[in-house]
């Protein structure tokens, strides 16, 4: 499914048009990304929790070469599925 996709599904589902399904999915996706670049998590119970991480300096290979380069530390992004999600994927029932 893509966003066109989900847009239409939301617009039907909630019987609104899908420009305000649209408005209403991107400020979704807004809010989250705002709040996960602020360190903030996002718990959706039942979906999943959006959060930040850290990935440390590390040295790395280069494929071609073998040559060891050094890999900078970065910022990450972590989503980790609810268990209703991970129950509904698996097909377990309440």
């Amino acid at each position: 499914m893509n966003k066109t996709e989900l847009i239409d599904a939301i617009a039907t589902d909630c019987e609104i048009s899908k420009a305000a399904a649209q408005r209403a999915l991107e400020s979704v996706v807004d809010n989250v990304i705002k709040a996960v670049t602020k360190g903030s998590t996002v718990q959706l119970i039942g979906f999943g929790s959006f959060s930040s991480g850290k990935r440390a300096a590390r040295v790395g290979r280069n494929p071609r070469t073998g040559e060891a380069i050094k890999i900078a530390a970065a910022k990450t992004v972590k989503f980790t599925a609810g268990k209703a999600f991970k129950d509904a994927v698996n097909k377990k029932k309440k």
